[in-house]
């Protein structure tokens, strides 16, 4: 009897101490992995803060844009950069090449209309802040998202011409006495120098031959001194190797800026104010980094600093128009075709090709 009490006793020790393990696990294991929080699918509209990782970026930017910029997006984000630069010819075409195995995550820079050329090799993305982005900064498919707004201008050196012989317009560029002194880049190669092609033949007639008579003109005018990179125009005018020069206003306005002795001349048949862009490539191995820098650049700080730092033309609509330099509203603009320019794109790089070689 006494043995049957002390055996009944010691399994009802046993199975409450059971009972207790059991419950002490299951609050473990509840303590180390926490519920999804309620509101999960509402936040997943916005960019996941991801601290560190890695990021790799294409741009054709300057260095002098980019460095800040990069440096600042690492020290905010603790994400590590790798940046690759050239032009935007070249860089796109590695894009196109790699896109089985694509080893960028993000291309920034380059002219937008290039961007939609090759949007098929670009992720879809909808930046942070895009209600504040002017609509005509804006793909229609979100494949790209603008940068910065940049006219096209006419760049002369001071030392070298005087302001009253300065070309006015896009037809000056076509005097005899430029023969050669002309900076100006391969459209294949740059990005804002495919959009200057594109920005001629709609001023003098992408429709009706008219434009392609004009770019003949010109390429004799260049006498073959065709640049491989838009900073050799900035920099040629301004140490004074070639006079003028077709280049991005941004450019031109920091070495005014800076105390060179170049002017600017907005051409009087009209130019175009086309934004550079930043794309995610498609297949992107850091996706989650490629969307915080998509909207790191897009944000006001950025945004700020470039007006601020580069003379460049914010996209955003809540940021104040950049002082001295012309309004954009007071500048002759020509009716550039986003689309055509994109759709047309290889076909208009061949035929200036074939005026380059001789063969039209």
């Amino acid at each position: 009897m006494k043995k049957s009490m002390w055996s009944s006793m010691m399994m009802l020790i046993i199975l409450s101490l059971t009972l207790v393990g059991c419950g002490g696990g299951k609050d473990t294991a509840a303590s180390s992995t926490p519920a999804p929080a309620k509101d999960q699918g509402a936040a997943s509209t916005e960019t996941p803060k991801t601290k560190g990782g890695k990021l790799t970026i294409y741009s054709p930017n300057a260095a002098e844009v980019n460095n800040p910029i990069v440096k600042e997006f690492q020290e905010r984000t603790g994400i590590e950069v790798q940046l690759i630069s050239g032009g935007t010819g070249e860089l796109l075409k590695r894009v196109q090449a790699e896109g089985d195995n694509p080893l960028g995550d993000v291309f920034w820079a380059g002219g937008a209309d290039s961007l939609e050329a090759y949007k098929k090799f670009f992720e879809p993305y909808q930046v942070k802040e895009i209600d504040q982005i002017a609509a005509s900064n804006l793909s229609s498919t979100n494949h790209w998202t603008a940068f910065t707004s940049i006219p096209m201008v006419i760049m002369y050196n001071k030392e070298l011409v005087k302001d009253d012989e300065a070309p006015k317009s896009w037809k000056d560029l076509l005097d005899p006495k430029w023969k050669g002194k002309i900076a100006f880049v391969d459209p294949a190669k740059s990005g804002s120098s495919f959009t200057q092609l594109v920005t001629m033949l709609t001023a003098f007639g992408k429709e009706d031959g008219k434009g392609w008579d004009y770019v003949k003109d010109l390429v004799k005018n260049i006498d073959g001194k065709l640049l491989s990179s838009s900073g050799m125009v900035y920099k040629g005018v301004a140490e004074k190797e070639f006079p003028i020069g077709v280049t991005l206003e941004e450019a031109a306005q920091r070495y005014v800026e800076g105390g060179a002795p170049v002017g600017i001349m907005y051409p009087e048949e009209g130019t175009s104010a086309v934004p550079d862009g930043a794309a995610i490539i498609k297949g992107a191995k850091n996706i989650e980094q490629a969307k915080q820098f998509m909207d790191f650049l897009t944000g006001t700080d950025v945004q700020n600093l470039v007006q601020k730092e580069f003379n460049r033309r914010s996209v955003r609509k809540d940021i104040e128009p950049l002082k001295g330099i012309p309004a954009i509203a007071s500048i002759k603009l020509v009716d550039y075709d986003f689309d055509w320019a994109a759709t047309h794109k290889e076909e208009i790089i061949k035929k200036f090709n074939k005026i380059i070689t001789g063969q039209e």
